[in-house]
């Protein structure tokens, strides 16, 4: 006897679309595709309207004011300018002097909340309380009053050129900020140079070596004098062979002012302290919550194996600790380096300062220069948060 076999009607074309359409996957698509149009629609409705309406008023558009001479000097520069440059240089000066206050704000802030941080779980009675009164003091005081301190009641209050604060006869502290002596490299520097550059990626790789080692086998390494041979011994070596190369040239008073050698002015030190010092308030309570959220078991057992509390914190507590402390950091380093932007209030030459001020003050075209300001913040902000991620990422815990 023959099995039957049962056919199955074709699906009509209306048919196929009706499940189609009831598709979730199908659905999710087409709704973010009509998303993504009507919100593209939008901001070219918004962009058209603003860009007729600057025509209609005779105001220029577009990115042909980068190439026109500026005519006006920037206080701190990291790279050559001067009033002949073009509006497109001041925002290169600009950005760099961004980048600048950013990262040094970020390395102070870090060692000071990462001290302070430890500092508040110490059984020391003073020294927890220190910690504390630093952490509520600092972090309750509005940013932008912290920078007015540092720069008017703190720097302006220091001595004029002539009655500089000194230190031996190289670095001097006023009202016009801090000089130090300046390298002057020589023939034969460039060997120097690249003594201590290797030095520092043989750290690194001895460094990655002696943690490898350390988990199969449990030995350590001693970097820190193995560290100091390459970056500090090998780099001394090569500047008595050659010669000794590089020279310093010292800052020397003429008229009203020193000239020579290095200068931070007081917009830059007042900024970054304030930054730092703020920002590090934060820190703090994130490396002490990181650290209270580790088992304390952990530190009892490091201590039963005869380890002392410092390396009990280094080896133990920390590196735990730090999958719990990165992702609020990450936010602390964002909010930094947006903050700086503060630096206007007292004439640092930032971005916001010399290009979306004084830039725009002179060309008119907002658009563009608060475009590309933006933009600066946004992939400044970007950047970071990669990295961080990447760094995350390495120290997560990693399930078996």
């Amino acid at each position: 006897m023959k099995p039957t076999t049962t056919q199955v009607a074709p699906q009509s074309k209306s048919a196929k679309s009706a499940n189609l359409l009831y598709n979730p996957t199908f659905r999710s698509v087409v709704f973010q595709v009509i998303a993504v149009f009507a919100l593209g629609l939008f901001f070219y409705t918004i962009v058209d309207n603003a860009l007729s309406n600057l025509a209609a008023r005779g105001i220029a558009t577009g990115f042909d004011f980068l190439d026109q001479e500026a005519g006006f000097g920037i206080g701190l520069t990291l790279i050559e300018y001067d009033e002949t440059f073009s509006y497109g240089r001041t925002f290169y000066v600009g950005l760099l002097n961004t980048a600048l206050v950013s990262i040094l704000g970020i390395v102070l802030a870090t060692v000071l909340g990462f001290v302070i941080g430890i500092a508040r779980l110490s059984s020391n009675w003073l020294v927890s309380r220190f910690a504390a009164v630093y952490i509520e003091i600092f972090r309750n005081i509005p940013l932008l009053l912290q920078i007015f301190f540092w720069y008017f009641a703190v720097l302006q209050a220091l001595p004029s050129a002539r009655q500089s604060m000194s230190l031996g006869e190289a670095i001097f502290l006023n009202v016009r900020g801090l000089y130090f002596p300046a390298p002057v490299f020589g023939e034969g520097s460039n060997v120097v140079i690249g003594a201590f550059i290797f030095g520092v990626i043989a750290t690194i790789i001895v460094k990655i070596w002696a943690n490898n080692k350390q988990k199969l086998t449990g030995q350590q390494t001693p970097m820190v004098r193995i560290g100091l041979g390459l970056v500090v011994g090998l780099p001394l070596v090569a500047y008595l062979v050659m010669g000794m190369p590089i020279s310093a040239e010292y800052p020397v008073l003429k008229g009203f002012n020193f000239r020579g050698g290095i200068s931070i002015i007081p917009e830059l030190a007042a900024l970054t302290l304030a930054l730092s010092i703020y920002t590090a308030s934060f820190i703090a309570e994130i490396v002490r919550s990181g650290i209270n959220a580790v088992n304390h078991g952990q530190t009892e057992a490091a201590m039963s194996l005869g380890l002392p509390r410092s390396r009990t914190l280094k080896l133990v507590v920390i590196p735990q600790a730090m999958r719990i402390i990165i992702p609020p950091l990450t936010s602390q380093y964002l909010n930094l380096t947006k903050n700086s932007s503060l630096a206007m209030a007292i004439g640092y030459p930032d971005l916001v300062s010399v290009f979306a001020g004084t830039t725009l003050n002179q060309v008119g075209q907002a658009i563009e220069i608060i475009a590309m300001t933006m933009g600066v913040y946004l992939t400044l902000s970007l950047v970071t948060s990669a990295l961080m991620n990447l760094y995350n990422k390495k120290v997560a815990l990693v399930e078996r």
